[in-house]
């Protein structure tokens, strides 16, 4: 079972499933834990963030797995308050010795920013000319977001990473990034305790017609419309079953039919409503 990767629109890889890490574990020992045994499962993926405060042990994690770090694809992300601070060269400089792990392959803006986005962006810009990072992207990200950016912008963002499961299909986004060579990809890909979404029985129906679980059926219809999926899980094996997608395709109209659930239902906050 071959994890499934796509390129990136500046050539480098990325495996269409990770792993998300956002409050992963109470400890910085859960959290090495957590991501140990995604490496030992097969993940090859790994999502972190400045506000996770879990870069350290992740970077431990990542450094004492025995796997080649070239192997691993590891993702971190600019924080607002560094933004509105004008400290975005420290904030990744302070992500890079907390990680310790030599480079990362992507760094995202985490949330929009109102009045600097283009000078947020012209900073990254910067950060991927120095080769720390191997790519940029966006986080958070709408419509009108990356049209703003795109306009001034030197270098194409190469992910825009945002909410979005069958509750928030979010498909306009989903075709401007692709129409644009922009990667979209999926945080709270199976929703949350908030929203019942793995009771819907159509994702019930499509997973007993594959032997798969609702969870799975989500992850995959993620991957059918070419969007990175990073569910969280500190559980070995359901970290496994997240994996264990790549053996199976949704039809057309399976996808359509979970498309049908959507209802403009977020779980998190709105990027036109957060605060800095």
């Amino acid at each position: 079972m071959k994890m499934e990767c796509t390129l990136l629109n500046n050539g480098i890889e990325i495996p269409m499933l990770g792993l998300g890490t956002y409050k992963i574990g109470k400890t910085d020992e859960d959290v090495y834990n957590a991501i140990r045994t995604a490496l030992d499962v097969g993940y090859r993926h790994i999502d972190t963030a400045a506000l996770y405060a879990n870069e350290v042990p992740i970077g431990k994690a990542i450094r004492e797995s025995g796997i080649p770090r070239e192997d691993i694809f590891v993702t971190t992300k600019l924080w607002g308050n560094d933004v509105v601070k004008d400290e975005v060269p420290q904030a990744f400089d302070r992500s890079m010795q907390l990680l310790n792990i030599g480079y990362v392959d992507l760094y995202l803006v985490h949330w929009p920013v109102k009045g600097k986005l283009v000078s947020t962006w012209r900073e990254m810009e910067k950060i991927y000319a120095s080769d720390k990072a191997k790519a940029i992207g966006l986080s958070n990200h709408l419509l009108h977001h990356l049209e703003e950016i795109l306009d001034e912008a030197n270098v194409l963002p190469t992910v825009n990473q945002v909410e979005m499961h069958p509750y928030v299909v979010l498909d306009d986004l989903v075709d401007f990034c692709a129409d644009n060579t922009i990667v979209c990809e999926a945080w709270s890909p199976l929703g949350s305790n908030k929203a019942p979404l793995l009771e819907e029985k159509i994702l019930k129906e499509i997973g007993e017609k594959y032997g798969k679980s609702p969870a799975q059926v989500v992850l995959r219809w993620n991957i059918e419309r070419g969007v990175v999926a990073i569910p969280k899980s500190s559980n070995k094996e359901r970290q496994a079953a997240n994996l264990n997608i790549f053996d199976f395709k949704l039809t057309p109209e399976d996808v359509q039919l979970i498309n049908s659930l959507d209802k403009n239902y977020r779980t998190g906050i709105h990027p036109d409503e957060i605060g800095f």
